[in-house]
Formats: C-alpha cells, sequence, structure tokens
C-alpha cells in the first residue's frame, strides 16, 4: 500500500472547519477564500497583506475571527501568524548572516555593489534564539537604567580617550610651518643641481626683476608703466642682493647629491602609494582633474 504524502504545513493550516456564510456572495468570504487567506498570512506574516492578496478587507477578516463560530478559523489565524513570524526570523537571521546587497555609487553612477552586515541585527537574534549563550542566565532583554548608566560613563570614557589621541596626534601650526619651508627648500635645491648655470642667471634675473617691481610699489593688476623706470634703477641692488643672500642660503640649503635626489624621489612615491591606499574604497577621486563634482545626499561637502 502506498504511503500517503504528508500535508505540508501551509495546508496543514487549512484543516479547519471555515465559518459559515448565511449567503454564498461573489465578494464573500467562502471557504476557499478563508482558507487562502490563512495561507497567505502564513506566507507573509501580515493581515493586511493577506487580505490584499485575496482581494478582501481587514474589516472582514477581523469579523469573521470574532464570530461565535470562527474558533477554529481563529486557531487557524494564529498558528498562520507564528509561521509567518518564523518566516520573518528566518529572513533576518540570513540577513544577520550573509548580509544584504547595496548598491555603490560614483558621481551619481552606478558602480557595483558591495554587502552591507549589521552585527547588531545579528546580536539580536542570537540573544533571542539562543538565550542561553547569548543573554546570560535570563533571557533577552533590553538595557536596564544601570546598563544605560555604565554606557554613558563608557562613552564619556572612551570619548576623553579618543580627544587625547588626537590631541597626541595633531601637528601644531609651527610645525606645519617648519615642514612646508623644508619642502620648499628641497624643491629649490632640487631645481638648482638640475639647472645649467645660463638657466641660474636668468632665474636669479627674473627674481630680481619681482623683487624691484615689489620695492617700487607695483601691485599686480595695475599698470607697469609708471613703476617701470623705478624698477629698472632698483635692479642692478636687488640683484647683488641676491647674489649675497645665496652663499648663506647654499650653506644652510647644500646642494644635493644624486644619491640624496633618488632617494627624495623614492620617498615621494612611497607617499603617494601610502595615499592611495588610504583612499577609502567606492569614494571618488576629487582631484582638480576629475571632472565635476555632483552632490549627493551624503556629501561632505554641504
Amino acid at each position: 500500500m502506498p504511503e500517503e504524502p504528508r500535508p505540508t504545513p501551509t495546508t496543514a493550516l487549512t484543516q479547519f472547519t471555515p465559518v459559515p456564510r448565511l449567503k454564498d456572495r461573489s465578494n464573500g468570504w467562502s471557504p476557499e477564500i478563508q482558507r487562502a487567506f490563512i495561507e497567505a498570512l502564513a506566507d507573509t506574516g501580515s493581515v493586511k497583506s493577506a487580505a490584499r492578496a485575496v482581494g478582501r478587507s481587514e474589516v472582514g477578516a477581523y469579523q469573521l475571527r470574532r464570530h461565535p463560530q470562527g474558533a477554529e478559523f481563529a486557531a487557524a489565524w494564529a498558528a498562520a501568524l507564528a509561521h509567518g513570524v518564523q518566516r520573518i526570523e528566518d529572513l533576518a537571521m540570513d540577513r544577520a548572516i550573509n548580509g544584504t546587497e547595496e548598491p555603490v555609487y560614483s558621481y551619481g553612477k552606478l558602480i557595483g555593489t558591495r554587502m552591507k552586515y549589521n552585527d547588531g541585527l545579528l546580536m539580536f537574534m542570537l540573544r533571542n534564539r539562543a538565550p542561553e549563550r547569548f543573554a546570560g542566565a535570563g533571557p533577552a532583554r533590553g538595557l536596564s537604567a544601570m546598563d544605560r548608566t555604565k554606557m554613558d560613563r563608557l562613552k564619556k570614557q572612551w570619548r576623553k580617550e579618543w580627544e587625547a589621541e588626537r590631541e597626541a596626534e595633531s601637528v601644531s601650526p609651527a610645525e606645519i610651518r617648519a615642514s612646508i619651508e623644508r619642502k620648499v627648500a628641497a624643491l629649490k635645491r632640487r631645481v638648482q643641481a638640475r639647472t645649467s648655470p645660463r638657466a641660474y642667471e636668468l632665474h636669479l634675473a627674473s627674481s630680481a626683476q619681482s623683487r624691484a617691481d615689489e620695492e617700487a610699489g607695483w601691485l599686480p593688476g595695475t599698470p607697469y608703466e609708471p613703476y617701470a623706470q623705478r624698477a629698472a634703477e632698483l635692479l642692478p641692488a636687488c640683484i647683488e642682493q641676491l647674489r649675497a643672500e645665496w652663499p648663506s642660503y647654499e650653506k644652510a640649503h647644500p646642494t644635493p647629491t644624486e644619491e640624496e635626489l633618488a632617494e627624495w624621489e623614492e620617498a615621494a612615491e612611497e607617499e603617494r602609494k601610502a595615499e592611495a591606499e588610504e583612499k577609502p574604497e567606492g569614494e571618488p577621486d576629487r582631484s582638480a582633474n576629475s571632472g565635476p563634482h555632483i552632490r549627493q545626499l551624503k556629501d561632505d561637502r554641504w
């Protein structure tokens, strides 16, 4: 004798006596509609969604559950809701473990997707499904007043530690200025080492002319003719002044060797690579030549 197939959970839920109706109307709650509603309720866990699935109103469903002869329908309703909640929990557990896929945009265009994991959701599911292992001796619960007080105290402590670390890592304006001056001096030495004597004389003349123009009182954006004669008179003195200043500058910043130039180039390349690695994934390039920037909702330039 062949074994009869076992009913699935949804068919088992529909094995109840439907609420009797006085009239068989086309838009009424016939036995088939009642069973279809229970199946939809088990699938969705939502009375509103289940009623919409069978083309009936929520009010009519609640009236059936309150009917004097609707005890079995109410029991099936409760079982279907429990089944729907279980399904929602399974879906939440799947999202907590496997994450959810979210789009990644750059300059307003979709460039890919990434998986986002919610550790808070995962711990919530673990505390509720295995409270004996993840929630101490009792069931899962929220923060008590003592827990909140402790959390506030820890937040203040963490804030102070973070501020202390940030202050220790911060750079003073004097250090920033000294760093800029060192870089400018290194750049000048690099240019000088790769400049011919003729180019150096032209550079010296250009610098002296700029100094003479400034001492003559000329300002950028104003006519130059009224100051040209005065600047020409000051030019020889400016050239001699720059020549006199150069030995002291050369003494403070000696001409680098080829080995030093190679070391500077290597250090600069390593710094560029480190900055590229520290750049967050998916962050758009905001350099000057990267094109127009499209503002988005989460944009730190607002």
